[in-house]
């Protein structure tokens, strides 16, 4: 399987891979669908509407995504083309579901409700938690019937498109063709020839200067950049020599007894009378005379947990919840608990799961004594007094700098600060201030682009310090005007005629080797080969000489076929005196399998875009 991990990786493996992991991204996005008033619907499909913020939350997604692999430079983003693709998947949703609908292609709320069941998240001693599944919903903002009809749609999307992507027929003449491409061999010779030399008698006038300009603008492209000026302050050069007083020692020392007495654990105790298998008439009248036979002493509270409580996994333990934490049953059981003092019980409290009897009590704390926290403590002042002082200084520096538009008004405050510049910084760039994100979203914001060039106020940095950034000029994205963009241009027409001029040289060699035998050839001309090795594709080969080594025909014995390729500052004659196709016969059966199987997901894909379209060709959508 190695050896095939390795074919995978070559030119077509990725191509292959790109294509199956760019699916429909259909199934999993239920979470964007939600009410929506008919004013506000991006698109009807079959009478069914597609709301606009729908298409606004999937495209935000898609941008995220895309952001990421442009490492945050939005100027690079096609908006309405992510806008485009984000409605256009949420309408092929649209008719697969309703598609699946017609088939009758569902799941039944028992065969969804058993799934649930069987989720490990929801399981507690190898059995379905009720409160686990609850506490879920609660997170998710969901009721239980709208994530089963999620639920639904989802295996509905999965059952639908699996039987297409699932039925794609391949040949063993495709996989056959698909593994010689390949793991076809060819033993590759390359010269190089320099282009400096050609180089020095070009000369480019301004006339070709401007038509190679306006005839390739587009290679001519930037994107946004600022040129900023900054000051950076740290904690460290706000100094502070106030000392730690008895009098503040102490008020640490009463804010940590509290605090060791407020995390005190507490161990709570219920007894829960649910309306399973009586009215809540019932239940209430139950949960009363419990209450009153525990306050009269006449019943302990473990005996009654034990007798009364529809908590099985508590009731023999006394009524102890094993793991109590805030928001599992309601606010107010939450309340009841905060409200009761040490071993106090409360009278009943109704949540959804019925009527709680609540018993609280808390351990004893152990606290430190204040000699043995004293250390601790001065040292935890004289940080907290330290970053006093540096908001104190930030505030006061921030002040200055707002009011005087002027980032010298921090340098003459504090002498260890000082400005730097920093030019055509873009999106993109990698600076350890600079490209911090909410240094980025200030320097990049409207008001910049708009005109603003005033210092900003105080930015905080993630590791604590802080920032004031000025931007002296923003540069536009776009097309790089003529006068920009000429040195480039220059250098570029003195490269293309350098290969021109050194291709012309080799000319007649090159032809002699469509001709004679390449060691004929080789030997009466100038050009100076060496044997490169044999390679197959994706091998470690540069792309341009890749490219021209795989373009060329299977030469005859004795011969090369020769091509030539562009590199910067190299013209590189690529010659091919071998090609062995049969290497695809090497593979095993297993490397086939695999190859046969990443052919058929291919395959598969298209054929469920092909009835996609056939779906949205037949569908009413406006």
């Amino acid at each position: 399987m190695e050896s095939f991990r390795t074919i995978i990786k070559g030119w077509l493996g990725k191509v292959l891979l790109v294509l199956f992991l760019t699916p429909l991204a259909l199934v999993g996005i239920e979470g964007y669908f939600g009410s929506h008033n008919k004013a506000d619907v991006a698109k009807s499909v079959n009478g069914q509407d597609i709301p606009k913020k729908d298409v606004e939350n999937l495209t935000k997604t898609y941008k995220d995504q895309y952001l990421s692999m442009v490492h945050g430079d939005e100027t690079l983003l096609n908006q309405p083309f992510i806008e485009q693709t984000a409605l256009d998947t949420l309408v092929a949703r649209t008719v697969l579901l309703q598609q699946a609908e017609k088939l009758g292609i569902s799941l039944s709320d028992g065969q969804i409700e058993k799934m649930l069941a069987q989720q490990p998240s929801f399981q507690e001693n190898g059995k379905f938690s009720q409160t686990l599944y609850e506490n879920y919903l609660r997170s998710v903002g969901m009721t239980s019937q709208a994530l089963i009809t999620s639920l639904r749609q989802d295996h509905a999307l999965k059952m639908l498109t699996s039987s297409i992507n699932g039925t794609a027929l391949v040949s063993k003449a495709d996989i056959n063709q698909i593994a010689t491409l390949q793991t076809e061999q060819r033993t590759l010779h390359l010269a190089s020839i320099k282009l400096d030399d050609y180089k020095k008698d070009i000369t480019v006038s301004n006339q070709e200067i401007s038509d190679y300009y306006n005839k390739h603008q587009n290679s001519f492209k930037q994107v946004a950049s600022v040129d900023v000026d900054y000051v950076v302050l740290s904690p460290v050069q706000v100094v502070t020599n106030a000392p730690v007083t008895d009098a503040e020692l102490q008020q640490a020392y009463k804010a940590f007894v509290e605090k060791q007495q407020k995390d005190a654990k507490r161990d709570v105790k219920h007894i829960l009378i649910t309306t399973d298998a009586r009215s809540d008439a019932e239940a209430q009248k139950l949960a009363n005379d419990v209450y009153a036979k525990i306050s009269a002493g006449t019943l302990s509270f473990a005996d009654a947990a034990q007798q009364y409580s529809d908590d099985t996994s508590s009731k023999n333990e006394g009524g102890l919840l094993a793991a109590y934490q805030s928001g599992v049953f309601s606010a107010e059981f939450d309340q009841a608990v905060n409200s009761l003092g040490n071993g106090q019980i409360s009278k009943p409290v109704k949540t959804q799961y019925g009527y709680h009897i609540i018993e609280a009590n808390t351990a004893a704390a152990t606290i430190a004594s204040f000699e043995s926290e004293k250390a601790r403590l001065t040292a935890e002042v004289q940080k907290s007094k330290a970053a006093n002082a540096y908001s104190d200084a930030v505030n006061r520096l921030n002040e200055m700098v707002v009011s005087s538009d002027d980032l010298t008004a921090i340098t003459q405050e504090v002498k260890a600060t000082h400005v730097e510049s920093v030019k055509g910084v873009t999106l993109a760039t990698g600076h350890p201030v600079l490209s911090d994100s909410n240094v980025k979203t200030r320097i990049f914001n409207d008001d910049v682009k708009n005109g603003d060039r005033n210092a900003s106020s105080n930015i905080q940095l993630a590791n604590g310090d802080t920032v004031w950034v000025k931007v002296r000029d923003y540069h536009a994205a776009g097309i790089k005007p003529l006068a920009q963009a000429t040195a480039d241009v220059k250098a570029k027409l003195i490269e293309d005629k350098a290969y021109q001029a050194a291709k012309a040289k080799i000319a007649k060699s090159l032809d002699a080797f469509k001709t004679q035998p390449a060691a004929q050839v080789v030997a009466a001309s100038a050009i100076h080969f060496e044997d490169a090795g044999t390679f197959t594709r994706s091998q470690g080969l540069k792309r341009e000489i890749e490219r021209a080594a795989f373009s060329v025909a299977t030469p005859k014995d004795g011969f090369w076929s020769v091509t030539t390729a562009k590199l910067p500052d190299e013209l590189v004659v690529v010659g091919v005196s071998n090609v062995n196709s049969t290497t695809a016969n090497a593979l095993t059966p297993e490397q086939l399998s695999e190859l046969s199987k990443l052919y058929q997901q291919f395959r598969g894909q298209q054929e469920l875009d092909d009835y996609t379209q056939y779906l949205k060709s037949k569908a009413k959508i406006k």
